[in-house]
This record gives C-alpha cells, sequence and structure tokens, in this order.
C-alpha cells in the first residue's frame, strides 16, 4: 500500500503529461459539426494562402488553395468539405499525396481526405470548380445595373463556401488568410478582407486578412466597380453608375458606427465599407467582415431602408467577432445582431424609430409561428438540423424571437446592467465561436445571478413558441396608423388625406400590411390613385404592396404587369418568397410558376431553392 501511494504522484503526471500531449482526447476544442466532413480536434486549418484566377467565358474558377495547418501527433489524415470540385492534385509540405474524394450527400458534398506526414505543416490543393457551384452567381453584362461588363459573386453562408474553396467548413474553425486573384483587367476584385480603392492595370489583386474569421465569410467579388469614402475608415463600392448616389444613401454608416462603438467597444476590423451588388443578390445583406455585401433595393432615395446598414454592422461584433459554434446555434449570430441594430437606430434615429423597427419585427414573427403551427420544434432557438440544410434555419426565428429574448431580459436589468454584460461578452469572447450551452452558462453567471434575476432562459432556448413574460413593445407612431385606419375604415379619412400624413417609411408599411379585409377592390383603387403604390420607387413598400394585391386580387392600374417586373428583375429572397407565396395561397400558382420561369435565370442558387419547393418546380 505505501508503494502504490509513493506511485500515485508519478501516475498522476504521467497522465498529466498524455493529456497535454494530446489535449482533444479530455477537454476537445471543438464541437461535432453534423454539417461539416472536418475533424478539427484531430487536424486544423489554421491559415488559407489562397491563389485562384477568375475565368468568365469558362466561368470557372482554378488555383490553390494553401493551408496551414495543426495537428495532433496520432493524426495521420485531414479532412476537407468539398462539393462540386475538380480536385487535380494535393501535396503535403511539397510532396505530391494521393487523396480520396469520399462521396456524400448532395447538401453536404465530398469528404476530401488527405494523407498526413507526421510533422505534415502546409497542405496545398490545386483545384477548379465545375460549373455548377452554388456559392458562385456569373452574371452577363445584361444582369447588371451598368450593363457593360460581367459581374461574379460569391455567397458562402451557411456551408457554401466548400463549393469554391475545398475548406473545413464549419462556423467553429476560424483561420486568416491572404489572396491573389486575378481578373479580367477592365474588372475589379474585392474581398472580406483588406481591399484596393481602385483597378490596377493587369488584373491582378493581393488581399490579406489577418484576423481569424469563420470560413462562411471569406467572399469575392469581381466587376466593374468604383469606390467612394464617406469617411477615412467606410465607404461604398458600387458599379459606376449609382456609386455617387449609393455614396448619398449610406452616409450615416460612419455615425453608424460610432454609436456601436459607444454602445459596445472599439470596432473591431480598422475597415467597414460596403459593396452594392446587382439586383439577384439573394439577401438584404451579407456582413462579410470589412465589406458587407449590400442588396441595391435598399437604395431608396431617402435612407428610408438604412437600418439593413445597421443590422450588417452590428454583425461585426454579433456573429463575425463572437460567433455561433455551429448552424444550431444561430440564433445566437441573429438574435444578438437584431437586437444591437435595434440599439443603433435607437442611438442614431430615436427610440420611436427602433420601437417602429421591433413591432414590424414582431408582426413577422408572429406570421413565421402561425407558419410552424404543424411543426412547432421549428420555432425553438436551439435547433437540431442535423440531415438538413441549415438553410432551413433561417427564419424569423433566431432573429426576431432571439431579439425578444434578449429585449425581454434587458427590461428586467435596464439597459446599463444589460449593455455592461454584452459589451463584456463581446471583449472576453473575440475572434472565437460559441454554443448555446456555453453562453447560458455565461449569461446566468455575468448578469442573471449577479443581479439576482430568475428568468425562464431554459424555456426561451429550448421550447417551442413564445414564453409569456416576453415584453410588449409599443409605438405611439403605429397607433396613429391604426386610428387613421379605423378612420378610413369608416369613410372619416380619405385616401388623399392618408396619403398626405407625414408617415415615416416604417409607418406607410405597417398601415399596408393592416389594410383591412373589409376594404373594397374599389378602396383599394381609390388608395391606389392617391398614394401611387403600384408605381413606387421603394422596394419594400413594392413588395408588402405586391403581396397584399396578390391576396386581393388586385389587377387595376397594370399591377400584374409590375408585379411580375419586379420578380424578374429583384432577388432578394424574403422579397419574392413574400409575393410567390401570397399568389400560390390565393391560387395564383399557376401565375407565380409562368413569372417564376422567366425570373429563375436571375436569381442566385439560394433564392432558387427556396422558390423551387414553394412553387413545385422540378427544373434543375
Amino acid at each position: 500500500m505505501n508503494k502504490l501511494l509513493l506511485l500515485l504522484p508519478f501516475l498522476f503526471l504521467i497522465g498529466c503529461q498524455k493529456n497535454k500531449e494530446n489535449p482533444s482526447k479530455t477537454n476537445p476544442k471543438y464541437v461535432v459539426d453534423a454539417h461539416s466532413y472536418a475533424k478539427p480536434n484531430e487536424a486544423v486549418a489554421k491559415h488559407l494562402d489562397l491563389n485562384i484566377a477568375v475565368n468568365f467565358n469558362k466561368k470557372q474558377l482554378s488555383g490553390t488553395a494553401t493551408y496551414t495547418i495543426d495537428k495532433s501527433k496520432k493524426a495521420k489524415e485531414i479532412h476537407f468539405d468539398s462539393r462540386n470540385l475538380i480536385i487535380n492534385k494535393v501535396e503535403v509540405d511539397g510532396k505530391k499525396m494521393d487523396f480520396r474524394l469520399k462521396k456524400g450527400d448532395a447538401v453536404l458534398g465530398d469528404d476530401l481526405i488527405i494523407p498526413l506526414t507526421i510533422n505534415a505543416k502546409k497542405v496545398a490543393i490545386d483545384y477548379q470548380t465545375n460549373g455548377n457551384n452554388d456559392a458562385l452567381q456569373w452574371l452577363n453584362k445584361q444582369q447588371t445595373t451598368d450593363k457593360e461588363n460581367p459581374f461574379l459573386f460569391t455567397q458562402g453562408q451557411a456551408i457554401l463556401t466548400r463549393t469554391w474553396i475545398p475548406i473545413q467548413d464549419s462556423p467553429q474553425i476560424r483561420i486568416t488568410y491572404d489572396a491573389t486573384v486575378k481578373v479580367p483587367p477592365e474588372l475589379m476584385a474585392v474581398m472580406s478582407a483588406k481591399n484596393p480603392k481602385q483597378k490596377n492595370q493587369n488584373g491582378v489583386y493581393h488581399f490579406t486578412m489577418p484576423q481569424p474569421i469563420s470560413s462562411y465569410l471569406i467572399a469575392l467579388a469581381v466587376g466593374d466597380i468604383a469606390y467612394k469614402p464617406i469617411s477615412n475608415r467606410t465607404g461604398v463600392y458600387a458599379e459606376n453608375s449609382i456609386v455617387d448616389k449609393a455614396q448619398k444613401e449610406f452616409e450615416d454608416t460612419e455615425k453608424m458606427v460610432q454609436a456601436a462603438e459607444n454602445l459596445y467597444g472599439k470596432y473591431p476590423w480598422e475597415q467597414y465599407d460596403l459593396l452594392v451588388l446587382p439586383p439577384s443578390f439573394p439577401f438584404g445583406g451579407m456582413e462579410n467582415p470589412r465589406l458587407t455585401f449590400v442588396t441595391p433595393t435598399v437604395i431608396a432615395g431617402d435612407k428610408s431602408l438604412t437600418s439593413l446598414v445597421a443590422h450588417e454592422l452590428a454583425h461585426s461584433w454579433s456573429g463575425n467577432l463572437v460567433t455561433n459554434a455551429t448552424w444550431d446555434d444561430f440564433w445566437l449570430n441573429e438574435g444578438f445582431t437584431v437586437y444591437f441594430e435595434r440599439r443603433i437606430m435607437e442611438s442614431v434615429y430615436g427610440a420611436d424609430y427602433a420601437n417602429m423597427l421591433a413591432l414590424i419585427g414582431r408582426q413577422d414573427l408572429d406570421e413565421t409561428l402561425a407558419s410552424f403551427k404543424n411543426t412547432p420544434e421549428n420555432t425553438k432557438l436551439k435547433l437540431d438540423l442535423k440531415g438538413k440544410n441549415p438553410d432551413d434555419g433561417m427564419t424569423d426565428i433566431p432573429y426576431e424571437k432571439g431579439f425578444l429574448f434578449l429585449k425581454t431580459i434587458e427590461s428586467k436589468v435596464g439597459k446599463e446592467k444589460m449593455d455592461a454584460f454584452l459589451k463584456k461578452y463581446f471583449k472576453e469572447h473575440a475572434f472565437s465561436t460559441i454554443t448555446t450551452e456555453k453562453f447560458i452558462d455565461y449569461l446566468k453567471q455575468n448578469l442573471l445571478e449577479p443581479n439576482h434575476i430568475k428568468f425562464n432562459v431554459e424555456e426561451w432556448i429550448y421550447k417551442p413558441g413564445i414564453p409569456n413574460n416576453a415584453i410588449k413593445i409599443t409605438s405611439h407612431k403605429f397607433e396613429d396608423v391604426m386610428q387613421t385606419i379605423e378612420g378610413w375604415k369608416k369613410g372619416k379619412i380619405s385616401p388623399q388625406e392618408i396619403c398626405n400624413k407625414e408617415w415615416v417609411i416604417q409607418q406607410k408599411i405597417h398601415f399596408i400590411r393592416n389594410i383591412p379585409a373589409s376594404i373594397t377592390l374599389k378602396q383599394l383603387k381609390e388608395l391606389d390613385n392617391a398614394c401611387g403604390f403600384s408605381n413606387t420607387k421603394n422596394s419594400y413598400i413594392a413588395m408588402v404592396w405586391f403581396e397584399q394585391t396578390a391576396k386581393r386580387n388586385y389587377h387595376e392600374n397594370n399591377i400584374d404587369k409590375k408585379m411580375a417586373e419586379f420578380l424578374i428583375r429583384v432577388g432578394r429572397r424574403w422579397y419574392v418568397t413574400t409575393i410567390y407565396n401570397a399568389l400560390k395561397e390565393n391560387g395564383r400558382l399557376k401565375e407565380a410558376q409562368e413569372i417564376y420561369k422567366k425570373a429563375r435565370p436571375n436569381y442566385h442558387s439560394v433564392t432558387v431553392r427556396t422558390v423551387d419547393e414553394m412553387l413545385g418546380n422540378k427544373e434543375q
């Protein structure tokens, strides 16, 4: 027994030494990600050197992705995600190696397995795209704004970066990168990195991203674009014909950055620029670090839709700086960002403005909740997306229920303590990823327990629906809208009087979305004639107006032609799916399908997938 006692410290030290050599065996840094073949606890990429050429004639990217890796001593191979890529050859530390491309499924793609030597440091993958790469949208010159040169952009979220770069495509794996991109000399390349401000003569551009980011945030765009500064750290890229207009529209960007810094600390990415893409871009915006990609549909001429910029800017902290570990934790990106966005808008434009945004968001949330009445599990914040496309989780739930969760906590602790908590959260988790479970622990230890707050955290996150203690947000400006609607119903207010009201865009949206079912087609035409909704240049108003007219079978003022033109021209997924769904639900599916046949070639694959499913389209 005495001998055994003497041996125990020695055995303990041996055990510690073993764990030190391979800590992933007892305390893995990375969690299992159902949407990636990577095994980062065994071998993980830390830096990417990308060298590619862009060929518009072949619609092809080709080149080499070279990774600096970190591996455990026992790791004999490294796994990368690859979907619809042609892998030409692989080298490890300069030596050609055999590799396996293990076939997977249509969503995840293939498992690229590369053998490693015991001291492997560099893995180089020579590859090319095959023309069926969902992240890439190749636009001919007629699909651009200026209609003079072609355009290319990428969209990596959620797991599409693997369709243009062989990569460990999990959000928990953060890497730095350098890139060299060769493009036609008449065009300019920009990335989610340090960017050029003007074209060069040889069409070769060099980029560096010194901060580690998740793979879905690696982004590339190539086109005939120009740059206009807003401040010494903000500016706008856009096609030549709209760059001045875009600069004017987004001139408050620097104010938004300052407002964000006042809330949650110094902007961590040095530069914040916007790139206005052609109308086919499938989202309102994409928060690629240093360079937000943005739809031209937010250029309204009056800054009325620039809350989208606040949203993408907020992602510089929530999402880019602190990132969801897996797509099951997506609400950690988006719920925080919506909360942060509205705090920015409150700071720049006032509390009334922020409250109107929140109420419109609540309406969107209620519609989404109703659509999931038969699948309530889809209304949980923490999702289980194993076996599904992670895009299926990108509904209003993570955005608006996530916001409501944080806003309700704010109502319990006060803004001052909430702001201090979030500022600390972003600072302590900077350039890292986090799971829902780790966040819950952090929330309780750093906000709820110190302030003696009892809160139903688990119900909000793991249960369907909206808990009863959700905060109720009000707006006297929306109350004015509802009183106006009542007056119109009773014939006390004329359509012209409605149109003469000095409402901001959110009030107009609220009005259109709440037009009573009792309003006749004749009254709708009178309203249209007075306000000119069928001819609006504001894309958000156009979307909600077309939704209303589709539901009510309103065919006046050439509305059906204008609706079709809008659907063919605009590829923003939220807008087009709203209108197609209104047509479908009102017995106009065939009409929707006919429009979609013409529109589909103009849409990005992200939009195509959603609309194909909605309209029962079989085209591949």
